[in-house]
């Protein structure tokens, strides 16, 4: 069994930014996943490699589940209509916010984007605050 730790969490930080450079060295585009998501939902096969990035995402995921750690389980406590509202906020944000946390902080960063700061710093307030709010004003 593979024990999960933080040389796991870096090794998979690692393969995000070296992915992301491929992507932006070798096609001049940015790995943002919900502009990749949307590029593929609107302009359909005319963008094929947006299909494939969303397939190897996926495969590549199903892989490590279920041949590099399948003793590992997910589990969550949150309620699941919670976690739907919670995805339709998220992609209200994602539009508001002309790009998603992947987007702006993988690439956005990696390119110095003063605008894809300003972005990081309110996702990640944001998401300091919910956490603090559902972790400890909610156990009230």
């Amino acid at each position: 069994m593979v024990e999960v730790n933080w040389l796991t969490a870096l090794s998979g930080g690692m393969l995000i930014g070296l992915s992301a450079t491929i992507l932006l060295a070798f096609d001049g585009r940015i790995a943002g996943i919900s502009g990749i998501i949307n590029g593929a939902i609107r302009e359909g096969r005319k963008e094929s490699w947006r299909w494939f990035f969303i397939i190897g995402m996926l495969t590549g995921g199903l892989f490590y589940k279920y041949f590099l750690l399948p003793e590992t389980t997910v589990s969550f406590s949150f309620n699941p209509w919670s976690m739907v509202v919670g995805g339709l906020l998220v992609g209200f944000g994602t539009k508001m916010g002309n790009g998603c946390t992947s987007g702006h902080g993988v690439c956005g960063l990696g390119r110095l984007s003063s605008r894809s700061l300003i972005a990081v710093i309110i996702f990640m307030t944001t998401a300091i605050v919910t956490v603090w709010f559902t972790r400890h004003l909610l156990e009230l």
